[in-house]
């Protein structure tokens, strides 16, 4: 379960629709690639199911504001192998899409 974050935050909901037969290269790589991603804590979760659209996987990161998005995101491309993760599952993508999200006051994730 997610946790909740200190300070005002952003989040991000970045959803990826695979071809079919590609989860598990996808979580592979994808178990490789989150060490690079780890240093400011802002991976919230990855979730993906089996019941329903299948081959869809949902990344939600947090972030400060925009800023501190475009910081973080520029940041792990400078780090070595960051670019071999991406190059190996920007193929297995039929479609991608991101989402900004500002929580509501309730939200335990503020």
């Amino acid at each position: 379960e997610p946790l909740p974050r200190r300070g005002p935050s952003i989040y991000e909901l970045r959803s990826y629709k695979l071809k079919p037969g590609t989860m598990i290269e996808w979580g592979n790589n994808w178990a490789r690639a989150i060490k690079y991603r780890q240093e400011n804590q802002e991976a919230v979760g990855g979730f993906f199911s089996q019941i329903g659209e299948l081959y869809v996987v949902h990344h939600l990161w947090a972030y400060k504001d925009l800023q501190s998005r475009e910081e973080t995101r520029n940041a792990a491309w400078r780090k070595r192998g960051w670019d071999q993760n991406v190059y190996y599952t920007v193929p297995l993508i039929r479609t991608m899409e991101s989402r900004i999200m500002i929580p509501l006051k309730i939200s335990p994730l503020q």
